[in-house]
C-alpha cells in the first residue's frame, strides 16, 4: 500500500497530473467525437431519453443535505472525475438519488442484503464508523488518502468495526451495490460514451463495418489516452480482485463478519 503521507489531490505530482487536474471538456482516446452529434439518426423516443441525461439532470430528492455530501465524496474516490471540467462531469450522485427515490431496484435482491435504501443509510454508518476507528474523524473530515485507506478495507471485505451494521449485510454485496450504481450512472451518460468512442443507439441504422476492427464513418480514430489516478488514490494499485466475486469467498466473508471481525468493537 502506498505511504498515507502524500499531498491531498489538488496538489499536483508532474506536469501531466497537473494538466489533468484542470481538466477537459472531453477525457478518453476519442477526441473530438460526439455522440450527440448523431442524434439525428436516431429514434424519437431514444434521441428525447438521452438528451434529458444532459439538459434535464433530476434534482436532489432523496438524499438529506449531509448525505449528499458524503455520498458526492464516496462516489468521487469510486470513479473519479479530476480529468473533466467542473461543468462537463457526470452527475453520478443524482440519478443515484433518483433511483433510491423512486425505490427502483434490479427486480431482486439477496438474502444477505436488506433493501437498496436501507443499505445506503447502513453504508454511511458503516463507513464513517471505519473512518472513526482507523483515523478518529468521520469519513467527510478525513485527508484524501485516509478517505481511500477506509473505503479499501471496504473493498477488500476486512472492516475492523461495524460489526452489527455488517452481520445485517454482506460488505462485498454493499461495494457491488455502490459501484454498480456509480458505473450504471456514469456510463448511461452521453459524455462518458464520447469517451469510450461509442457511437450511442444502433437503432434504426445500424452498422456498416463489421469486420476488422474498423471504425465507422462516423466515428473517429482511437488516440492514446493516459489517466493518470488522483494524489493519494490506491486505485493505481493493481491486485487480483477476481476471488471477490467467487460466490463462496463472499459467503465466507459474510459469515466472518457475522462473527465478527478480530479488533471489531
Amino acid at each position: 500500500m502506498k505511504s498515507l503521507l502524500r499531498n491531498e489531490p489538488t496538489v499536483p505530482e508532474s506536469p501531466k497530473q497537473a494538466e489533468q487536474q484542470r481538466g477537459r471538456e472531453q477525457p478518453g482516446y476519442y477526441p473530438g467525437f460526439s455522440t450527440l452529434s448523431q442524434k439525428s439518426f436516431w429514434d424519437e423516443s431514444t434521441r428525447k431519453t438521452v438528451i434529458d441525461r444532459v439538459d434535464n439532470v433530476p434534482e436532489i430528492r432523496f438524499f438529506q443535505p449531509n448525505e449528499v455530501e458524503f455520498w458526492k465524496t464516496v462516489f468521487d474516490h469510486l470513479l473519479p472525475q479530476d480529468d473533466r471540467r467542473e461543468e462537463r462531469r457526470i452527475p453520478i450522485l443524482n440519478f443515484v438519488d433518483q433511483r433510491l427515490g423512486a425505490n427502483q431496484s434490479a427486480g431482486y435482491r439477496f438474502e444477505n442484503m436488506p433493501q437498496d435504501r436501507e443499505a445506503y443509510a447502513l453504508g454511511l454508518r458503516a463507513i464513517n464508523e471505519e473512518a472513526q476507528r482507523l483515523f478518529g474523524s468521520e469519513f467527510i473530515g478525513l485527508p484524501y488518502a485516509q478517505r481511500e485507506t477506509v473505503l479499501k478495507t471496504i473493498h477488500d471485505g476486512e472492516p475492523r468495526s461495524a460489526k452489527e451494521i455488517w452481520q445485517k449485510m454482506s460488505v462485498h454485496r454493499f461495494w457491488q451495490l455502490i459501484m454498480g450504481d456509480a458505473i450504471d450512472a456514469y456510463y448511461a451518460h452521453p459524455w462518458a460514451w464520447d469517451e469510450i468512442g461509442f457511437g450511442g443507439p444502433a437503432y434504426p441504422r445500424g452498422y456498416m463495418r463489421l469486420e476488422r476492427g474498423e471504425p465507422e464513418p462516423w466515428e473517429v480514430e482511437e488516440r492514446r489516452y493516459q489517466w493518470l489516478a488522483p494524489a493519494g488514490s490506491l486505485s493505481d494499485e493493481i491486485e487480483p480482485t477476481h476471488e471477490y466475486f467467487i460466490e463462496s469467498v463472499q459467503h465466507r466473508s459474510h459469515h466472518k463478519n457475522s462473527r465478527g471481525n478480530d479488533g471489531a468493537v
